[in-house]
């Protein structure tokens, strides 16, 4: 346990996510490493390529000096090159090599949070080098934000669904929800007044509103408003693919119940996405 009780949700939620990675790919066959995931151009050894290179990197171990290729057209900004770069210098390894490498750093990596002092404002290092740092309770957010998600990628690419509901699920929720007032009221240009509803059941339920004020703020709760100006209805898988990025609103209709003002709802779902 680490000594500030109040980071011990995210690391939690961390181990139980990173450490049913580590049992998925543990007895995978070397051609399942190379099935496509929904992350634009990455396999399945990508991502846990990536999972481990930002671990490692959580660990304050120096990045790799390797040079990209040309034709990689995912690869399209800077934080895209910046996270391409641990996962390219892994693409010739084998099975055998990942997840040796991926089983060393969950060992590592949890001995580090376990043994944790630093306070929940410590600054702490963050991707995309030096001068970028986050304190160390939203770091611990994140991570367990980014590794459910990979999580569920590798899921969906396996055919192997599960952990919904983990508590890595649940972190995940509070941190795609908290993007929602934005979402609406900045992004999709909801006018004032208007109020948008989510409605979503599956292994996550919960039913949130967003209400945008007269002066186009947006705030987010959990009561029941009457004659919203859109309800979106979708389970939570749905959900979580839509504010990840993983799959774009037109694929998912057939999964969405829209009801109320149709060009504010597709200008929220066009948005919807908080993620690359």
């Amino acid at each position: 346990m680490t000594v500030h009780p109040n980071l011990q949700p995210a690391i939690d939620a961390w181990t139980h996510s990173i450490e049913a990675i580590n049992d998925l790919v543990k007895p995978l066959a070397e051609s399942d490493w190379n099935r496509a995931t929904e992350c634009p151009g990455w396999s399945v050894r990508d991502v846990v390529s990536h999972v481990i290179g930002v671990e490692t990197e959580m660990l304050g171990e120096p990045r790799p000096i390797h040079t990209l290729p040309r034709d990689l057209f995912h690869v399209t900004d800077e934080f895209s090159r910046y996270n391409e770069v641990q996962v390219d210098v892994r693409r010739c390894h084998t099975a055998l090599e990942m997840t040796s490498e991926l089983e060393l750093i969950v060992i590592r990596r949890s001995r580090q949070l376990r043994n944790e002092t630093r306070g929940p404002q410590t600054a702490v290092r963050w991707p995309l080098g030096s001068g970028n740092e986050q304190p160390l309770e939203r770091a611990l957010v994140v991570r367990a934000f980014d590794v459910w998600t990979h999580e569920q990628d590798l899921r969906r690419a396996l055919g192997m669904p599960g952990n919904l509901d983990s508590p890595a699920a649940v972190i995940c929720r509070d941190f795609l929800l908290g993007a929602l007032p934005r979402v609406v009221a900045k992004d999709a240009g909801a006018p004032p007044g208007s109020a948008v509803v989510f409605d979503v059941h599956g292994p996550l339920e919960f039913l949130r509103t967003v209400r945008v004020d007269q002066q186009g703020r947006g705030t987010i709760d959990s009561s029941v408003t009457l004659g919203p100006t859109v309800t979106l209805a979708m389970d939570w898988e749905t959900y979580a693919r839509l504010a990840c990025g993983r799959v774009q609103p037109e694929a998912a209709l057939g999964r969405i119940k829209v009801e109320g003002e149709p060009d504010l709802a597709e200008a929220v779902l066009r948005e919807f996405a908080i993620t690359p």
